[in-house]
Order: C-alpha cells, then structure tokens, then sequence
C-alpha cells in the first residue's frame, strides 16, 4: 500500500447514509482528508461545505468535494450509492437498481489502479459487496462489504437494555446476510466471558426461548421500524461505517461482522456473508474461527443458498 495516504477517505455517494458516514467520521478525527463524490456535484459540493463547517469543533480535516480522480491515493473507498430502501421494500428488492448503479461505479475504481480498500455500505450489501469483487478485480481482502456491523450493535444495545448491563461489555454477533436471513448467533454470545444463558439467569430471566426471540426478531426488524418511522436509516450505519474505516486506518487487527468472501468456511464458498472477521489495513484479514452451534451453521447455509439464487439473476 505504499501509494496510499492512510488518512485519506473517499465518499462516493452523499445521500443520508454518505453524508451521516462522512459527519461521524469528520467528528472520531481518524482522517485528515475525506473527499466527497456523487452524480450530483452540487450535492456533493453542499455537503462537504455542511459538514467542514463543523471542522473548528473537531479536529483538522480537509473535506471536499471532488471526482474518481481523487480517490486514487485513498486508504478507504466507501460506495453508499444506490437506491435507498423504501418502507415496505426488503433490501433484496433493490438488488437489480443498486447492482446497475455499481456497473457505472466500480470500472472508475479499477482503472485508477486504487490500492485502499473499498468498504460497501449500499444495500443489498453482501450482494453488492460481492458484485464489486467480481467487477473489480481487486484481491478478495481489499472488497469488504458493512455487513452486520450495525446489526450486531444492535443487538449488544438490546441485550444491554434487556440485562442493564453495559453494551459494550456485551461480545455477541449477527451473522449471515445483512437483511431477512440474518442470524443471532447466541451460542458464541457472551458478557465478559459469561455465556449469554448464565448470565441472563445471573439477572433473574429464565425464559431463554421467548427472550431470544423476541431480541432476535426486534433486531431484524430494526430498520423497518426507523424507515417506516422516519423514512431512512443513517446515525447508525454512519458510525458503524467509522468504526470499520477506524480499524483498517488505525491497523487494529479489531473482530468485526463484515461481510467477506467465503472460502469454505462453514461448508459455503463463493458468496459474501458477514462473519466476525479480523480487520486491519489490509482490509479482511481472517475470518475467525468462531464454532457456532449445528443449528446456526445450518441457517447460514441456508442464508448463503438464498443470496446465490439473487447473485444468479442480477449478475
């Protein structure tokens, strides 16, 4: 990566989610320059404005509007474009929008011979996070998708409030497809090393199944929630965006659930599925041998299944 500015971000696309990323990430003050582009230039060039404004109550940060041109020495290069979802819409309806979108996209990623690593936050994200794989040519560690990120928090924020127990003291993870498949993956969940179940009964809750379910089902069903709330989700995901950029920035070999190319792992090859994996500034660096019980393998299977047939009619 010896043509990388390692504090240097690209933003392409500055809808809520893009614009949301680049303002938590301008606030954490993990880059020194972050570049701004979207197929609307005046877009791009308001938000850059918006947000550099805030610069004085932060800390240093070029933010600017721009073109490809620019993204060349970029440690991160984030795709939020796309169509967002809509209330009722699943993220896999937006499949065959946001696929033909990356079509015009990532060809003026690989002709510019970037070496950072391209972050794909744009939903459906595992299959996008693949399609730019396959479109790019990049090596498989440098195309990362968001993943589960955002679900995972969200699911360590419900358990935190189930248990009044503070989130971040709370290891536990959704895996699979970011979207309806998801899975919790409660055997590998722990509170500083506590089992989940021994914990839970630590604090007076016995009912396992109809708790686990209910969290479970809240999670999945967050999104819709906001969407149908306020019409879009975006804090979350931004800071789940910075969070990710701040482990390949910072080398912090951190475990996080992105979503990577699966080579075997857990019986399934050639797909993106999110999995807690090591994350540094060679972008996916391992996945982590997580052994998660016979019923959770079997449903990330399945989620896997589900995604091929979508990848089979859109790519």
């Amino acid at each position: 990566m010896a043509n990388v500015n390692i504090r240097k971000a690209a933003m392409i696309g500055c809808g809520f989610v893009g614009s949301a990323s680049v303002y938590a990430m301008m606030q954490s003050g993990v880059f020194s320059e972050i570049v701004l582009i979207d197929a609307n230039q005046a877009k791009a060039e308001g938000e850059a404005m918006d947000i550099a404004h805030g610069v004085s109550f932060a800390k240093p940060t070029n933010i600017y509007a721009g073109t490809y041109d620019d993204i060349t020495d970029a440690a991160v290069i984030i795709i939020s474009a796309g169509a967002a979802q809509k209330p009722g819409e699943t993220r896999l309806d937006l499949v065959h929008k946001n696929v033909g979108i990356f079509k015009s996209i990532i060809p003026e990623i690989s002709k510019r011979r970037c070496e950072g690593v391209i972050l794909v936050v744009a939903n459906p994200v595992d299959i996008l996070t693949y399609a730019a794989l396959k479109m790019s040519g990049f090596p498989a560690h440098r195309v990362i998708g968001s993943g589960t990120v955002l679900d995972s928090a969200r699911f360590q924020y419900l358990l935190s409030e189930h248990l009044e127990i503070d989130a971040r003291d709370i290891n536990a993870y959704i895996i699979g497809e970011h979207g309806d498949s998801e899975i919790a993956a409660w055997s590998i969940a722990n509170i500083a090393g506590i089992p989940i179940h021994n914990f839970c009964e630590m604090r007076g809750f016995m009912d396992h199944d109809v708790q686990t379910k209910r969290i479970a089902d809240e999670v999945k069903n967050s999104a819709y929630t906001i969407i149908e709330k306020k019409g879009a989700t975006y804090y979350g995901i931004g800071m789940s965006v910075t969070r990710i950029a701040e482990a390949i920035v910072r080398d912090e070999k951190a475990i996080l659930p992105i979503s990577t190319l699966l080579t075997g792992h857990y019986g399934i090859d050639d797909i993106c599925l999110s999995i807690p994996t090591i994350v540094g500034a060679n972008g996916a660096e391992a996945i982590a041998p997580f052994e998660i019980d016979e019923k959770e393998q079997q449903a990330l299977y399945q989620s896997s299944v589900a995604l091929k047939k979508v990848i089979e009619e859109a790519l």
